[in-house]
């Protein structure tokens, strides 16, 4: 990344940026609205979607055991996963706990009525909530676990819980699949006219290499934490900022905080 448009003296820091938002919905409608109180313009291209399992049929076995009770624990890694929820009308038994992966997801359930037991104190990722379990669980073993997952899932989780002596189900809940974007949003990033990309999965980063790479070298590409970013540079992705935090304040007030350095350089 090299250079971007200088914000005249006392504008926001990410005056004169466009900035392309990679997920639609009411995230996107989110990030949009921070994007612009930073003074940036949006480009909203959802990349990706998110389309029924392959086995339903798997799937509709375990929600029903879910709702009789036949788990102590279900797991919950994505604020997509508690879209299946939503849309299946899933119900969870009082005695079966909720462990969401992170601050985002647990706010997803919430907002679905459903409600987060447990969300790892130190960063939003399956390792985290591997490292908390223990503790957590005071050492209870075995325990039944429900894990809710998508088809491209890494089995960090399922494999973790196997290891410490729990007894694990795990099911794929939905696929992940790309979306072409306009061909205008394709020729204004290859002519520089988008000066940042947010990255905010994996998938969303297949998707940017797939379909814009290689994206120039004057366009900001930021991910929205640490395994996003291994993951983009997996697929030949470029990365120039890391989000701290898994959340999408957090992507957005890096990309700002790397405008305001190149103002001011």
């Amino acid at each position: 990344m090299t250079t971007g448009p200088i914000p005249t003296q006392g504008a926001k820091p990410l005056a004169g940026w466009r900035v392309l938002v990679p997920r639609g919905g009411p995230w996107g409608d989110s990030v949009a609205a921070d994007i612009r109180a930073h003074g940036g313009s949006p480009v909203v291209a959802p990349m990706i979607n998110f389309a029924p399992t392959s086995d339903e049929a798997s799937l509709e076995s375990a929600l029903v055991s879910l709702a009789a009770g036949e788990f102590d624990w279900v797991t919950i890694t994505s604020a997509t996963t508690v879209d299946v929820l939503s849309a299946h009308q899933a119900r969870i038994a009082h005695n079966t706990r909720i462990a969401a992966v992170g601050e985002t997801t647990a706010a997803a359930l919430l907002a679905a009525g459903y409600r987060a037991d447990f969300v790892p104190a130190d960063d939003s990722s399956a390792s985290s909530m591997l490292r908390e379990w223990p503790a957590m669980t005071r050492g209870v073993v075995p325990l039944r676990v429900l894990t809710l997952r998508s088809e491209i899932a890494k089995t960090t989780l399922t494999d973790g819980l196997t290891a410490l002596g729990h007894s694990v189900q795990s099911v794929v809940a939905y696929r992940t699949v790309g979306i072409p974007v306009a061909e205008q949003v394709v020729a204004d990033v290859a002519s520089g006219r988008i000066n940042a990309i947010l990255v905010t999965s994996g998938s969303v980063a297949e998707q940017v290499q797939q379909q814009l790479g290689p994206v120039p070298t004057s366009t900001l590409v930021a991910a929205i934490g640490p395994r996003t970013a291994r993951d983009a540079r997996g697929y030949g992705l470029r990365v120039d900022v890391i989000a701290p935090e898994r959340t999408a304040d957090s992507l957005v007030d890096v990309v700002a905080q790397a405008a305001a350095r190149l103002a001011a350089s």
